[in-house]
């Protein structure tokens, strides 16, 4: 895998084009002082093209100046041929030029046809050889009559260098070892570290990019395209027939294949509703049998499960494309955006993001960001490299901004890393990934780095649905099917195990009875870090410390009769459960009840599912209902005691219902009778 600088410099310098747009006349100099050029390292005179140089053809003088060039840090391309004839016709002049020479002129515009905005690394270099042929003797030469080296634009560095299109190649040994590995059907990411393996090379440094390898593989692909978008199409309109609430986006090309397809299925959409406030964006995958760029919708339910939302496939992962993946799932979700959206560190998606989704609080994932530091950091910081993540950790995991900026340049200093553009660019997105900056932002837990496991191990196990396209769509919809059926009984589990309480405090029991299992042990945690904290009542708030500590502290703010309570931490508009120090407050101030508003509906026991459904699945056995019935009607309470309305209606329904109830005879089949006390 090539590094992220590489991948942007290979946007700039992968530029297709060939359009000769120098200008350089007979006129150009002839002699050139060396004192003018810029190289990128020390050279000696028998490396560096000189006035009078001689090649017995223009091809040794092309790989001359190509060579030269390498170690300079830029390439070339042939430019312009002159003869006493006309152009290629006696020929006695050549130019070799730097590849970023001349500009590329603007394309016509055209409306019936899709525009590919693509960035020209032409800049107007000057950089030039010039070779005229000669003859001494009766035997025919080559001599540079004329050399400039002076570019306006940065040489890049060995290590960047080598991936300009002019030095990347593929021998055939590889090719064949690349096909080998293709129809075991492991990804491309797969095949370069195997190669890199091989060949004892470092991550990288293999003479070619994953974007060679596919271009290899595309031209070996014996899969029509066109009949396999028809399959697609009609896989996703049958399943349509069956199940109306299956939602489905596609995109063709103007040769009627297809481009993108993104779908949702009836259950995700439901799960949204309740659910999407926090979603994961992964679009780090591809289908391996199709070598395809492949983007997953995720969140986490009450019961701390991940839910699928929705899937996408596209040609390319590119700013137009991830435009049309998200008003795509805008559409699949009735036009409501996410709160928040974690996604991998893509400037395209990036983009895409801020034009689709305004409202939308971007994120990038941290663990997808830490996957990254071995390569990054291990060979730059040797022993220093677990000192320097140590500190990293210490610094993410900071509450105040100002303490992360002071905190992030005594680490620069420290380890010496001013130079080093991965920490620069860190640092340019510190507000995406830093959770200073991120803390009054509700992720649903899932910016900690571990709940990151349980996220690619759902996604590993829907992968596995993946065999040809046709059949993706199908099969991950059994995935998906699948899944929910273990997430209930996950939940269920949850649900008839015992909760243990630690602290006897009412505010515990309370909870217990509203939260979910997973929603109530964060909760419990905190309760139980309380009692190592003391409050003092301020003028405008409470101070809230450690009882080891004598400085510092949280600012918690409270009005009782609102109802509301906040803290300077903001681990609830974080994460939705109440921090140790307002737990704390509350504990002081005789509360003995969390209020409602702090029990989120999206951490409650029966939310997300219909309770029509939820009673009536044959499949749960009669301790399960109990156990649901107990939770309703907790719920019930809850929400009943929030006003005195809600309370004469709740009284009035729960009493009918008690003498419809009474009215049943009790059944004693299937060894589900319950005991009656006479």
């Amino acid at each position: 895998m090539i590094s992220e600088e590489a991948g942007e410099m290979l946007m700039v310098y992968d530029d297709p084009s060939n359009q000769q747009s120098l200008s350089l006349d007979d006129g150009s100099s002839t002699e050139e002082s060396h004192d003018d050029t810029r190289l990128s390292l020390e050279t000696n005179t028998d490396t560096v093209p000189y006035i009078g140089q001689r090649f017995a053809t223009h091809d040794a003088a092309y790989q001359f100046y190509s060579e030269f060039a390498k170690r300079c840090g830029f390439s070339i391309r042939r430019h312009r041929t002159e003869g006493k004839d006309g152009i290629g016709k006696g020929l006695t002049r050549r130019y070799f030029v730097c590849h970023r020479a001349g500009n590329t002129p603007a394309k016509a515009a055209n409306e019936g046809k899709q525009q590919r905005n693509r960035k020209s690394s032409r800049c107007g270099c000057q950089a030039y050889i010039r070779i005229s042929k000669s003859s001494e003797l009766g035997a025919f030469e080559w001599r540079v009559t004329g050399f400039a080296n002076h570019h306006n634009h940065e040489l890049l560095e060995p290590n960047q260098v080598r991936f300009l299109p002019a030095y990347r190649s593929i021998s055939e040994a590889d090719k064949s070892r690349i096909l080998m590995f293709a129809k075991t059907r492991i990804s491309v990411q797969q095949m370069m570290r195997l190669l890199e393996l091989e060949k004892c090379v470092e991550p990288g440094y293999l003479s070619f990019t994953e974007k060679d390898v596919r271009n290899l593989l595309q031209s070996f692909r014996k899969i029509d395209s066109e009949d396999e978008s028809i399959d697609l199409l009609r896989i996703c309109r049958n399943i349509k027939g069956k199940e109306p609430d299956f939602k489905f986006e596609y995109l063709l090309d103007s040769n009627n294949r297809l481009e993108n397809i993104a779908w949702s299925y009836a259950s995700s959409i439901e799960s949204y509703d309740v659910f999407g406030d926090a979603v994961v964006f992964d679009t780090t995958h591809r289908l391996t049998a199709i070598d395809m760029p492949l983007g997953i919708w995720i969140g986490v339910n009450n019961y701390g499960t991940p839910c699928f939302f929705g899937c996408v496939i596209l040609r390319e992962e590119n700013l137009r494309s991830l435009s049309w993946a998200l008003k795509a799932f805008l559409g699949f979700m009735n036009g409501k955006a996410p709160q928040t959206m974690l996604t991998d560190q893509n400037m395209c998606l990036k983009e895409a993001m801020a034009a689709e989704m305004p409202s939308t609080k971007h994120a990038l994932c941290i663990w997808m960001i830490v996957a990254k530091f071995p390569s990054w950091f291990n060979a730059v910081l040797g022993d220093r490299y677990n000192d320097w993540k140590a500190e990293f950790h210490r610094l993410y995991n900071l509450e105040s901004i100002e303490d992360f900026e002071l905190g992030w340049r005594d680490m620069v200093t420290s380890f010496g890393l001013h130079a080093n553009r991965h920490i620069a660019n860190l640092y340019a997105l510190r507000s995406l990934w830093a959770l200073p900056y991120l803390r009054s932002h509700f992720f649903a837990g899932m910016m900690a780095i571990g709940h990151s496991k349980s996220i690619n191990a759902f996604i590993q196990r829907f992968l596995i649905a993946q065999t040809r396209l046709p059949h993706f769509v199908e099969q991950a919809s059994v995935a998906v099917d699948f899944k929910d059926q273990a997430a209930e009984q996950q939940i269920m589990q949850q649900n008839l195990q015992n909760i243990n309480l630690k602290t006897g405090a009412p505010m515990e029991s309370h909870a217990a009875s509203v939260l979910t299992p997973y929603a109530f042990s964060k909760l419990q945690e905190q309760l139980v870090l309380a009692a190592h904290y003391a409050s003092f009542q301020m003028e405008d708030g409470f101070l809230v410390r450690h009882h080891t500590k004598l400085e510092g502290g949280r600012k918690v703010y409270w009005m009782p009769r609102e109802g509301i309570i906040s803290c300077s931490c903001h681990q609830f508009e974080f994460s939705g459960i109440l921090c140790r120090h307002t737990l704390r407050v509350l504990s002081t101030g005789n509360c003995f009840q969390i209020p409602e508003r702090y029990l989120p509906v999206r951490w409650r026991r029966v939310t997300g599912t219909p309770p029509s459904k939820l009673v009536r699945d044959p499949q749960r056995n009669h301790s399960e209902n109990v156990q649901l019935l107990r939770n309703m009607v907790s719920s019930l309470i809850s929400e009943s005691g929030k006003s005195k309305e809600r309370l004469e209606i709740a009284t009035e329904g729960v009493s009918m219902l008690l003498s419809r109830i009474r009215e049943q005879p009790v059944s004693s089949t299937d060894g589900n009778a319950v005991q009656r006390n006479v």
